[in-house]
């Protein structure tokens, strides 16, 4: 369609033609500005909701984006590699799109779209002899009519011609030379994902390019409402936090809007303290924030006296260009160094969970006259829960079974200190009442009263089978008497461990009979629950124990597994689980008579 035809054209809502001829005779004046001009009109005057000039580097096979006016918008990327999404394509192929559903491309161009509600684009690359000098991207929020696009085309040949002969001058070299230059530090962003290189290299990049003095990268913890760095270029590395809204590069951090002085000191949020500890005397000072592409802030960097004595709008485009390579860059890195710590998390839980394990008893003690069976089945890393058998002569078995409150690595320390304490206690103790109390007195002391915990301890005197016992605040045991299925339930003793200081303790006794059992257990086994949230709890426990008192320790063992396992319908492992069973199994009374009678 020749010229002629496309001033008869009728248009709705504007009048095309007129706008075309202010555009010619605006971008034919000298000494305007003429990449942003181009732009400016068509979304003032061509209904371009957004448009954006995309400059080809031969060097780099991309377009970077270098002008954009209309809606506030962020690519994810600022460059487009040939064939890469709609820019890339258009440029790959010299081709031109109109009215093409911008999500169809994809990727970046897909996410462009729901972030923005552009939906659609026109593109059209700008040649001139036959050369691609760039990209003209064209954003709308619906399809636009046919009258229109034919006015698109035509700007664009215009555009495309003026532009060729402001890109041949030495400011096309310029540009070329920053694009070049923003490729290459993006190339070498993604060389590395250990953290403090990074911030090395990002430092590195913006001093070299912008000719600051001193800089620091911060990172931004939006845990602690925090910035930190451990790199700070011109200073000893250590580790500097400002929270969020202090001095300059908190109150970025906050507000997200640059800050740009050649006289620091003028600034009412300048910190001079940094300037006396060091004698240095900061005089220009950029500070602006590293923004992810979705607009979230991820770090500030802030640099320190330009060469030149301010730091030029250049300077400022550059790193803003280069801000969402460098968040994209650091995300990467604290993901793989996340990563990392989590692995060496892992191993040394699973050590310490080794070491866990072996200080516990391989297995139930061989004691003549009692059948001892044990489950410990302990769901995390480090176990919260506890058991021991300790020997205390030749006729004597403490039983002990213990329960820290709360999971995890804590807890599992409180467990372990528990144990040590227990076993240097015991051998100069010979009363329960007063091992409960120094117990009690150690570890509140170590804890500070900020955990606590329960324990049962059952001294054994094999020889009369006489239990005395201390309940410290656990779950009662459960004895079942053989010949009768009477339960009792040991309760005698106090309150938990660790949680007041000066705490008395009292002590039980039960004389023991052939086929008694006693059961201890932590919550773990009475806490699980069917589909109504009801808990299996003592009472089934007891009378599970009771149904099968005939049977070995094992076999006891065995059947309160398989009714818990029927009882519950979700998984058994999200707590500890430790269950003793201690069943007697000779009379050891009728024992020492029939020895005296035999002499």
């Amino acid at each position: 369609m020749g010229v002629s035809s496309v001033i008869k054209t009728k248009t709705q809502g504007k009048n095309y033609v007129n706008a075309f001829a202010s555009a010619v005779a605006a971008i034919s004046r000298a000494g305007e500005d003429l990449t942003a001009r181009v732009l400016e009109m068509l979304v003032s005057d061509f209904d371009a909701a957004r448009a954006e000039l995309w400059l080809w580097d031969a060097s780099s096979g991309s377009c970077y984006l270098t002008h954009a006016q209309g809606m506030s918008a962020m690519h994810r990327l600022d460059y487009a590699a040939a064939g890469a999404g709609a820019v890339g394509k258009i440029a790959h192929n010299k081709t031109t799109i109109e009215n093409i559903v911008l999500s169809t491309f994809g990727g970046d161009d897909l996410e462009f779209s729901r972030q923005t509600g552009l939906t659609h684009i026109s593109g059209y690359p700008l040649l001139a002899a036959g050369q691609l000098a760039g990209v003209l991207a064209i954003y709308t929020t619906s399809e636009v009519t046919e009258d229109l696009l034919v006015w698109w085309r035509l700007y664009s040949e215009m555009s495309a011609a003026k532009l060729n002969n402001v890109l041949a001058t030495q400011e096309k070299d310029k540009r070329i030379n920053q694009l070049s230059l923003l490729f290459e530090a993006t190339r070498m962003l993604n060389s590395t994902l250990d953290l403090p290189e990074l911030l090395e290299l990002i430092l590195k990049i913006a001093r070299t390019e912008v000719k600051a003095e001193r800089g620091t990268v911060f990172l931004a913890d939006n845990k602690r409402k925090e910035l930190w760095s451990i790199a700070a270029s011109g200073l000893d590395h250590q580790e500097i936090r400002i929270p969020f809204g202090k001095g300059i590069a908190g109150q970025v951090a906050v507000s997200g809007e640059l800050v740009n002085t050649d006289d620091a000191y003028r600034l009412e949020a300048f910190d001079p303290g940094f300037d006396q500890r060091l004698n240095y005397r900061t005089k220009s000072l950029l500070s602006l924030p590293i923004k992810h592409h979705s607009g979230e802030i991820v770090g500030v960097l802030q640099l320190l006296n330009a060469q030149s004595g301010k730091f030029s709008a250049d300077d400022v485009g550059f790193l803003n260009k280069l801000s969402g390579h460098m968040a994209m860059a650091l995300e990467n890195a604290q993901m793989h160094r996340d990563t990392m710590e989590k692995q060496r998390m892992e191993r040394e839980l699973s050590l310490a969970r080794s070491i866990q394990h072996r200080l516990l008893p391989e297995g139930p003690p061989v004691v003549p006259g009692y059948d001892i069976a044990v489950l410990s089945d302990f769901c995390f890393d480090v176990a919260a829960d506890y058991y021991d058998f300790i020997n205390l002569g030749p006729q004597s078995l403490l039983l002990v079974s213990a329960e820290v409150q709360g999971h995890g690595v804590s807890s599992a320390l409180i467990m372990a200190n528990l144990q040590a304490t227990l076993r240097a206690l015991v051998m100069h103790l010979h009363s329960l009442e007063v091992l409960a109390f120094s117990l009690n007195e150690m570890l509140y002391t170590y804890t500070k009263a900020g955990k606590h915990l329960s324990v049962f301890l059952g001294l054994v005197d094999t020889r009369k089978n006489v239990l005395q016992y201390v309940n410290a605040g656990h779950i009662p045991p459960i004895l079942v008497r053989g010949k009768t299925g009477e339960i009792k339930l040991l309760e005698e003793g106090g309150t938990v461990i660790g949680l007041f200081p000066q705490v008395d303790y009292t002590r039980g006794s039960v004389k023991l009979e052939k086929g008694d059992v006693l059961v201890c257990s932590t919550d773990g086994i009475l806490h699980i629950s069917d589909e109504q949230k009801h808990e299996y709890g003592p009472k089934r426990l007891a009378d599970c124990v009771r149904r099968n008192r005939e049977r070995s320790s094992q076999g006891i063992l065995d059947a309160v597994l398989a009714e818990v396992s029927a009882y519950s319908t979700a998984s058994m492992n999200d707590d500890d689980k430790v269950l003793i069973v201690f069943k007697v199994t000779a009379d050891k009374e009728a024992v020492v008579e029939n020895t005296k009678n035999s002499n």
